[in-house]
C-alpha cells in the first residue's frame, strides 16, 4: 500500500460528492479525518455519522478555498496535524458558461479553487511528507484534461494543470518516499453539475459514473501505486500509448534551429 495505515487524511471538498465518499471509505479503512469545505453544517452531520459508525476521529475545518487567507489556514493544518499521511485534493467547481460568457469574478474563483488552492495545499503536503519520508497526495483532475474540445475550456485547462502538476510531483517526490496519484474521472454524479447549471441526467446514462464506484476504483489504483488512475478507461494500453507518444516528442520540442517547415522562403 502507498498510504500509511491508520494515518490521518485531510480531504477538501468534503461536504458532498466525491469528497464525502472519500471521507466515508477512508474512515472505514481506519483513517482519522480532517474535513475541509465551506458548508460546516453538512460536514458536521457527516462527521457525527462517521464517528458513530467507525469510531474514528473526525475534525471539521470550515474553509473557503477561494480565499487566500483560508487556504493558508488549511496549509498550516497540513503542516501541523498529528499523524497526517494523506491529502485528498478534491475541491473544485465549474463555470455555468464559457470564458467569454461568464462573469470575471466567476472565472477568478474557478482558477483560485481549481488551481491555486490545490497547488498550495499540495506544496504544504509535499514539504511535510518529504521531510517525514512517507505520505500520499491524491489530486482529483478529470478526463477533460485530455479532451479540451469536449467541455468549457477554463475548467478543462485547470484539470490539465492538475495532471501536469501531479506527474511532476510524482517524479520529484517518489524518490523521497512520497506517493502522488492523479485521479481522472469522467462524468460523475455529483452536485458540481447542478451548481454550474447543467443537468447531469441529460447525458447518456452509460456515460455517468456513481461517485461511490469512482472512489472505490481510485482507492484500488492508490493501493496499486498508480500515478495516473482513469476509472472509466477499460483498456490501460490506450493511456500508456498516449504517454509513450508524449514522451517520444520531448527530445524534439526545444531546438536551436527553427523546424524546416517554418523556415522563411
Amino acid at each position: 500500500m502507498s498510504v500509511i495505515p491508520n494515518s490521518t487524511a485531510l480531504i477538501t471538498g468534503a461536504s458532498s460528492g466525491i469528497g464525502a465518499v472519500y471521507a466515508e471509505k477512508l474512515a472505514r479503512r481506519g483513517h482519522d479525518l480532517i474535513l475541509v469545505a465551506r458548508d460546516a453544517a453538512r460536514m458536521n452531520a457527516l462527521a457525527e455519522r462517521l464517528r458513530d459508525q467507525t469510531g474514528r476521529s473526525v475534525e471539521v475545518l470550515p474553509a473557503d478555498l477561494t480565499d487566500a487567507m483560508q487556504v493558508a489556514k488549511v496549509a498550516q493544518r497540513i503542516a501541523q496535524a498529528p499523524g497526517l499521511g494523506l491529502l485528498i485534493n478534491n475541491a473544485g467547481m465549474a463555470l455555468s458558461g464559457t470564458l467569454s460568457t461568464s462573469a470575471q469574478g466567476d472565472v477568478e474563483r474557478l482558477i483560485a479553487l481549481n488551481i491555486t488552492a490545490p497547488a498550495l495545499l499540495a506544496r504544504a503536503a509535499a514539504l511535510r511528507f518529504a521531510e517525514q519520508g512517507s505520505g500520499a497526495i491524491v489530486n482529483i483532475a478529470s478526463v477533460l484534461a485530455l479532451a479540451p474540445e469536449m467541455f468549457e475550456g477554463v475548467y478543462s485547462g485547470t484539470k490539465a494543470f492538475i495532471l501536469n502538476l501531479s506527474q511532476n510531483l510524482s517524479a520529484e517526490l517518489g524518490p523521497r518516499g512520497v506517493h502522488v496519484q492523479v485521479v481522472m474521472p469522467g462524468a460523475t454524479r455529483t452536485e458540481i453539475w447542478a451548481r454550474s447549471g447543467t443537468d447531469v441526467d441529460g447525458f447518456p446514462p452509460e456515460m455517468v459514473m456513481d461517485a461511490g464506484d469512482l472512489v472505490d476504483a481510485a482507492l484500488i489504483g492508490l493501493d496499486r501505486g498508480e500515478t495516473v488512475t482513469i476509472p472509466p478507461l477499460a483498456d490501460e494500453a490506450g493511456w500508456e500509448a498516449l504517454n509513450r507518444m508524449r514522451l517520444a516528442l520531448v527530445p524534439h520540442l526545444s531546438r536551436r534551429d527553427v523546424a524546416p517547415r517554418y523556415a522563411a522562403g
